[in-house]
């Protein structure tokens, strides 16, 4: 046989051996002794006749169901004392839905206030450019070609008309 025959060979005999011993703790919770001393195993509670002292072991946090023995009346107040109410609410988990819609909520107001100073720095940028377009002052721009252009009365009445809707809808 090759090497890589006889690993997959010991892969299974060990995924086998770990699925027997996990349904066979699984199978048997309850284990107790009979009157007659024999031990029972069980994933069932013993019947009632079978007395705690009897019990030698039991699942995690199981309790006798209706076929064991009623708890006396002292210890079952404190034992329902002691048990938390379920509140139907997680803490843990509001807690982190709290801070995701906090961080977003955060998240958000940066996002505004980053486009309402950009939407003033434009209003500002504009105004500024209207000013001086109004000013009379002799003005020039590049073309694509990269030659200087002059501005004449219509091309400064466009740049005006231009400027003036950036301030209309930077400026509110």
């Amino acid at each position: 046989m090759t090497s890589k025959t006889i690993r997959y060979i010991l892969a299974l005999a060990f995924g086998f051996s770990v699925l027997a011993l996990a349904s066979t703790t699984a199978l048997a919770q309850w284990q107790w002794v009979e009157k007659d001393g024999r031990k029972i195993f069980s994933d069932r509670a013993p019947p009632a006749e079978i007395q705690d002292k009897d019990i030698l072991k039991r699942p995690a946090g199981a309790m006798r169901g209706a076929a064991g023995p009623a708890l006396n009346a002292a210890s079952a107040p404190s034992q329902r004392a002691s048990a938390p109410k379920p509140t139907g609410k997680d803490a843990e988990l509001e807690a982190k839905k709290k801070k995701a819609d906090d961080d977003e909520a955060a998240r958000k107001k940066a996002e505004e206030d980053k486009a309402a100073k950009t939407k003033a720095d434009n209003c500002e940028r504009a105004k500024t450019g209207l000013a001086t377009l109004q000013s009379g002052v002799r003005m020039s721009s590049v073309n694509a070609k990269g030659e200087r252009e002059v501005y004449d009365d219509a091309k400064r009445d466009a740049e005006i008309k231009r400027t003036q809707e950036v301030i209309d809808a930077s400026c509110k």
